[in-house]
């Protein structure tokens, strides 16, 4: 099973140009992957630099036929004609995809230019069973902003884990059981660096029976730094740094087969990170 995870900056480029088509290109070219998670994906928002408003999740959806188009809108307001402007994150996916959760993290006052964040879920049936895929975008501005959604990234893991241990009563329509699982894949970007202590309660232990979500590369490769996604050919935002992770649930752990992040696209701002699990 092969995953991508890229914040992809509405598809802006170091250029300045912006190019869904390159991101696919790019993406292609790092792996034939299964599922591709996407963050800063537009949608009506023609104030963003390049756009024209375009709808971003069904050119997406357009580029790769054959994958299931799964969007996590955070942020929906109204725009012009009847048009909502929408932000977010987007999980294509060509493996055959069962329930799917959405959900808003915690969005507390704060002073600082930030925007409702969101956690999208989706079931997909790799070859050694079903695995939950889960990809965010957590506050930048803010650290208590942030420490606020990590818990709520940690909830959605435990009450997942929970609903597969404690079967619900069967019933019709939407009362009908759903696969559930345990094992769990979170990607995103997170806005933090490696050491920050709130990326680290990320993997925490949750409780009994709740296998612990691990830093893939970590758990790959122990005592190496993380290599830099972002900030690596434009650093208008600071110094080069990592800020984009893929955890595995400890039960996937064995499965690791290689965790790169790729140093050659410039399509955006960030660099996209490729995770292999054994079948």
């Amino acid at each position: 099973m092969k995953l991508i995870n890229w914040n992809v900056q509405w598809g802006l480029g170091v250029d300045r140009r912006l190019d869904l088509s390159r991101i696919v290109r790019d993406a292609r070219a790092i792996a034939d992957f299964d599922v591709l998670c996407l963050q800063e994906v537009a949608c009506g928002m023609s104030d963003l630099e390049g756009t024209r408003g375009e709808d971003q999740f069904a050119e997406f959806a357009a580029l790769l036929p054959g994958y299931a188009a799964v969007e996590g809108v955070a942020v929906d307001l109204p725009g012009e004609n009847g048009r909502r402007r929408r932000f977010g994150n987007l999980l294509l996916s060509r493996l055959p995809v069962g329930p799917i959760l959405r959900y808003t993290l915690p969005w507390e006052a704060a002073a600082t230019r930030n925007m409702p964040r969101h956690l999208l879920e989706v079931l997909v049936e790799a070859p050694f069973g079903p695995v939950r895929v889960m990809t965010t975008h957590l506050e930048w501005s803010s650290s208590a902003l942030r420490a606020a959604e990590v818990e709520a990234v940690r909830d959605a893991h435990r009450t997942a884990c929970e609903r597969h241990a404690t079967p619900r009563e069967t019933g019709i329509g939407p009362y009908a059981p759903a696969l559930t699982t345990t094992s769990a894949i979170l990607t995103g970007d997170f806005n933090m660096l490696p050491g920050d202590p709130i990326k680290r309660r990320i993997g925490d232990p949750i409780g009994t029976g709740i296998p612990a979500l691990r830093d893939a590369w970590e758990a790959a490769h122990p005592g190496e730094p993380h290599p830099v996604s972002f900030c690596l050919y434009d650093r208008t935002a600071g110094e080069p740094h990592c800020c984009d992770y893929f955890f595995v649930s400890d039960d996937l752990v064995p499965r690791l087969s290689r965790i790169r992040y790729d140093r050659d696209s410039q399509a955006s701002d960030h660099q996209p990170v490729l995770l292999e699990l054994a079948g």
